[in-house]
């Protein structure tokens, strides 16, 4: 809405009579100039040079100390930035901030300051969309070259218009350091093809003798503008086979639950009981494949077993993407997942479905123990991890790091309780925190996590073995065209195998979305690696881009 607009909508009440959103506004008080209401949460509309304000008031006061995500976007009649804000210790309290700019002058205070994952999440609002951000510390582009003209997410955006990126862009930033002869540090470009970077990612290094002094981490060689591909897809249809190309390390279906999660409640879709379970099971097939790439490619990086740890933990995964293409049909590219259900039952016959599902939870427990064996007691692995990489809470907190990264640093946040869906609250497990905050603490994570993730995978076959075959109802009577009501705004998230990745959709009365906004895990978590890097050796740093698990996919979108 614009600065002169006020939502005619009621807000929803409280038990005391009072909206969270009238008691967000009397905290803000004068910083408020108008309200919004968005499925997820109360919006706020601040005028675009008190951002800061009002960010420090709602982070310091009412401990909203979580921006999960920045939306832009941009209008008609004006440029828009959306500040995503929750708790760590209470996921289900939100709050939208809206900044509105004028299209003339699109200017907006940044949150970085408040939130030091701003950064990255305005940088890439400025390089798509156009906004700029007044004390921004590095106002640059983030996924496409310094020399491209125009942004891709505009309105009036040419796609047509030649870009030329030069060789010039890819210039030594300290050459002028080293003509002087002045300074001791050292340029290192490490990647974009470097086996260590887990994709198309360059890191731009300065070391003094073998010590990290600064890193920049270079992304966007991947970058398809998969934001406005679905902008482009209908919600019924043709949306849902995109978010198997975000977290394509196997994670497909927890990528197409944050989706179906956010189009379900945008269309008050409400999925079958047998199917939240299917749903469940086979997400958390898609965590134990995920994390078993995860300990393998670290070991690999750490100390460079590959016959053993890398083709041990390629051995079990594989096992679990034998499962998953039986129930699928698919070993990458999973598209199972349907607005309200799923798109076929199990597999017949369902006993030896069950059984080869049982057959490798059985055997977890022991390639479990192996892997302690192997890695964990390994002294050399040790020696290279524990007190390395450390990432303290409070600083994972600014910068949005979620998942077993901020589990790894004993901050003990998990969507699957914290903001129930699907079958997880039915069932008896537990979140998995420990308190190093090192590369050690984030590799522990993922390792007791597999033994919980058999844990519900073992309560879900028990349930659907014994469902009612009359009662199998894999998805639920949903529209074959999806139109929802125009200007309707969500935002949810589930727990995928990285962390938080959440959807912002905006509708517009279409059968498309006017705003397909993704959250990836990834992209906040490697903001980190500066942090956990500076003051460390090379190989250090290796290793504390390994713990954070990225994929490239997901990280550029």
């Amino acid at each position: 809405m614009s600065l002169e607009e006020q939502q005619s909508d009621e807000p929803a009440e409280l038990e005391s009579g009072v909206s969270r959103g009238d008691e967000l506004a009397d905290l803000l008080g004068d910083l408020v100039v108008g309200r919004e209401e968005h499925m997820n949460a109360p919006g706020l509309v601040i005028r675009p040079d008190e951002v800061q304000d009002a960010l420090f008031k709602l982070r310091d006061e009412a401990g909203f100390d979580h921006l999960s995500c920045v939306t832009a976007q941009e209008y008609e009649d004006r440029y828009e930035s959306i500040y995503h804000l929750t708790k760590f210790d209470d996921r289900t309290d939100e709050v939208s901030v809206v900044v509105p700019t004028s299209k003339d002058n699109p200017v907006s205070q940044s949150a970085e300051p408040v939130f030091r994952t701003a950064d990255w999440h305005e940088r890439e609002a400025y390089d798509l969309v156009g906004i700029q951000y007044e004390d921004h510390p590095d106002l640059r582009r983030i996924l496409l070259p310094e020399t491209w003209q125009g942004h891709p997410l505009g309105l009036d955006y040419d796609q047509d218009r030649p870009q030329i990126a030069t060789l010039r862009e890819h210039a030594n930033p300290l050459e002028e350091d080293h003509r002087a002869g002045d300074s001791n540090t050292m340029y290192i470009n490490i990647g974009p093809h470097h086996p260590a970077t887990h994709g198309v990612l360059h890191v731009e290094t300065v070391v003094d003798g073998e010590q990290v002094v600064d890193l920049d981490a270079d992304i966007g060689y991947l970058h398809r503008c998969e934001e406005q591909m679905c902008q482009q897809g209908t919600y019924r249809h043709q949306i849902m086979p995109y978010p198997d190309r975000w977290d394509y390390i196997s994670a497909g279906l927890l990528n197409e639950w944050a989706y179906a999660r956010t189009a379900e409640d945008l269309a008050d879709i409400e999925v079958p009981e047998y199917a939240q379970i299917i749903r469940t099971m086979s997400a958390e097939l898609c965590r134990i494949a995920s994390h078993m790439i995860a300990l393998g490619t670290f070991a690999l990086d750490v100390y460079g077993d590959f016959t053993a740890i890398f083709m041990y933990a390629m051995r079990d995964r594989e096992i679990v993407q034998n499962i998953l293409e039986d129930l699928t049909g698919q070993r990458m590219m999973f598209n199972y997942f349907r607005l309200g259900g799923v798109v076929w039952d199990l597999p017949e016959p369902r006993e030896e479905f069950f059984e080869k599902i049982r057959d490798f939870l059985d055997g977890l427990p022991q390639a479990l123990e192996e892997y302690h064996d192997m890695i964990t007691s390994n002294e050399i692995l040790q020696a290279r991890t524990v007190g390395t990489g450390v990432l303290p809470p409070e600083v994972a907190k600014s910068y949005g790091a979620t998942g077993p990264v901020a589990r790894g640093s004993g901050i003990d946040y998990d969507l699957r309780r914290d903001d129930p869906y699907g079958y997880y609250d039915e069932l008896d497990w537990d979140v998995v925190v420990e308190d190093g905050c090192d590369n050690f603490s984030r590799l522990l994570v993922r390792m007791r996590e597999v033994e919980e993730s058999a844990k519900i995978i073992q309560q879900c076959v028990d349930l659907l073995e014994d469902w009612p075959e009359d009662e199998r109802n894999i998805q639920a009577n949903v529209p074959r065209t999806l139109k929802p009501e125009e200007d309707t705004e969500i935002y949810r998230a589930v727990e995928g195998a990285k962390g938080e990745l959440g959807i912002y959709i905006r509708a517009d009365g279409t059968d498309k979305p006017a705003r397909f906004k993704i959250r990836s895990p990834c992209f906040s978590n490697l903001q980190t690696l500066p942090e956990m890097s500076e003051g460390e050796y090379i190989p250090d740093m290796i290793a504390s881009l390994g713990s954070l698990d990225i994929v490239l996919g997901e990280v550029d979108r």
